[in-house]
């Protein structure tokens, strides 16, 4: 099977994808904003123990505390992480952990809606061939190495190299590698554990004592693996740096690694982009003209196979039967592209054929295969309906790229400010290229203008840097979130359009916030365009006569007028 790895870096994003047979398989997004927690290893405070619920609240530094269940509490009150003395019974929470104990913690769930991040304490430290869990004695292979042989030789190699009183998990990768290979990568985890211990003895919690590495380390720790035959990027900072780490991690596969520089967005080229927007639709079309309808909830994913257009050629049941295993073939693949975890129901069409049953089951497993979050297909209901479970990290792919749409209370989806701004961002750097107009001027909604723009202009500067144009952004109340209207023509002109005050002009406006950086002032927006007030913070929720003072690209400065 022909696979490959696409990476799109943007502003402040990067995107990379999986294909399979040029088919989008998998799909990471990573956004300098909202960076990922998961397998990031923490000095936490246990804020509270609740013994009904056998599990604590545990402030390891974000937003929200996180969830320890007692069952993840594999160590005992050592606060960094030891391996127990006996092994675990079981036991109360209470007799565990207390209130006011410090503990390291690794992150294994990220933090999904109103929940915080779940946590464990049973330590495990990635590398390239091996995984280190410094926490536990026990040596354990990938279950993706099917040959017994080799199975057996890197569980010897891994038992002889295992530190005292730690244990290894065997990777994919390992397959073929010799012991001082192996025994390297794990010299460098051990040392990189030690760095960690260190950090938890001198911390005061809650405190990040390790952080995973960014998207394209990961991809290159991890998904670029001797069946990728390209690693392709559009960004010669990322192509530099994918062989720099290649040098000591593989330097056999730097030739694996191309820069793309084609005309068209690398997204668009490979097809990458249309199969997102598809994968976001609820309705999946299969080749035959039968389709997938995908539901999500709290409690669990449904999906409903239905003929739709395919009408077979012979019988009902060998039509039925071609659907389903066509069907089971795509709700694998969707399940890896959209991230889908926890429970998840498929209703088939039903087949009367015991079989049957057993070939669509088979199927779905068989496709199921190559996943790398481990899944468990249970088999029919009383029902009719397959149950599967599979493991939940983080939000899924819709969860990621929309948010809760504000024009219809949360009963439909919409996609987020930051998809939108990322999008236009492109759109205009690909604009940039190909005429040659001076300036562009972005109307949209002002919280998609606010993305553009980023804290302090910061974004926008950076895209005029890449693109060689003057970019100016108006906000629109009016406008719906996903509309984006882009004018392009010369500075002077877009200049004059772009700013919604004047020098010199009064207007009457309402204070709604105090200034972040400095409370004295008061902050009001026309259009969604920034009037920073000059000591109009003790006004929050009056309206004033406001004098602008002076226009700068991203605000304004006004001073409060007597009459």
């Amino acid at each position: 099977m022909a696979r490959e790895i696409v990476v799109n870096a943007g502003l402040g994003e990067t995107r990379a994808a999986v294909l399979e047979e040029r088919r989008l398989v998998e799909f990471f997004l990573e956004r300098e904003l909202h960076q990922p927690v998961a397998g990031n290893i923490y000095k936490g405070r246990v804020e509270n123990v609740l013994p009904g619920m056998q599990a604590a609240f545990v402030n390891i530094g974000l937003e929200r505390n996180a969830f320890l269940y007692v069952d993840d509490a594999v160590t005992e009150d050592n606060g960094v992480g030891e391996p127990l003395d006996h092994p675990p019974r079981a036991r109360s929470i209470a007799e565990v952990l207390t209130v006011g104990q410090e503990i390291v913690v690794q992150v294994a769930k990220e933090p999904i809606g109103t929940k915080g991040a779940r946590v464990v304490t049973q330590l495990t430290i990635p590398g390239r061939y091996l995984v280190l869990m410094p926490t536990v004695e026990h040596v354990a292979i990938s279950r993706r190495i099917a040959d017994e042989h080799e199975r057996q030789r890197l569980k010897e190699i891994a038992r002889d190299i295992r530190p005292p009183g730690m244990g290894l998990i065997v990777r994919t990768l390992a397959v073929g590698k010799d012991k001082e290979t192996l025994a390297s990568d794990c010299r460098f985890l051990v040392d990189l554990w030690e760095k960690i211990r260190r950090r938890a003895e001198s911390q005061p919690a809650p405190a990040l004592l390790y952080k995973d590495f960014d998207l394209v380390h990961r991809l290159v720790r991890d998904e670029f693996t001797p069946d990728v035959s390209r690693f392709v990027v559009d960004s010669d900072q990322v192509y530099k740096t994918v062989l720099e780490l290649l040098n000591s991690l593989s330097p056999a596969m730097k030739s694996r690694v191309y820069l793309y520089s084609g005309p068209k967005p690398i997204f668009e080229f490979y097809g990458i982009e249309a199969e997102l927007e598809r994968s976001l639709n609820r309705r999946v079309w299969l080749q035959s003209g039968g389709y997938l309808v995908i539901d999500h909830t709290e409690a669990l994913t449904s999906i409903d196979v239905n003929t739709g257009r395919f009408i077979g050629t012979t019988n009902l049941e060998d039509t039925v039967l071609k659907t389903n295993l066509e069907a089971a073939a795509e709700i694998a693949r969707q399940v890896r592209l959209r991230d889908i975890g926890g429970i998840i129901i498929i209703d088939f069409i039903d087949m009367e054929s015991d079989e049957h049953r057993r070939l669509v089951l088979r199927a779905l497993q068989e496709a199921l295969g190559p996943d790398r979050n481990r899944s468990h297909v249970l088999g029919f209901t009383s029902l009719g309906l397959v149950e599967m479970t599979r493991k939940k990290v983080a939000e899924d792919l819709g969860a990621r790229l929309h948010r809760p749409c504000p024009y219809c209370d949360g009963t439909g989806r919409v996609l987020s400010e930051e998809t939108i701004a990322h999008a236009t961002q492109r759109e205009i750097e690909q604009r940039a290229a190909s005429d040659s107009a001076e300036a562009y001027l972005v109307t949209c909604h002002p919280q998609v203008a606010a993305q553009i723009i980023g804290p302090g202009g910061s974004l926008l500067r950076r895209l005029e840097e890449r693109t060689g144009k003057a970019v100016f952004v108006k906000g629109n109340e009016a406008m719906h979130l996903e509309d984006v209207k882009i004018v392009a023509g010369s500075r002077e002109e877009l200049e004059k359009e772009a700013f919604p005050v004047r020098e010199g002009q009064v207007l009457d406006m309402e204070v709604q916030e105090p200034h972040m950086a400095n409370p004295k002032d008061g902050i009001a927006r026309v259009d969604g365009y920034v009037i920073d007030i000059e000591g109009g913070g003790r006004y929050v929720g009056k309206k004033l006569k406001v004098e602008i003072t002076k226009v700068f690209r991203t605000y304004a400065k006004g001073r409060v007028r007597s009459s």
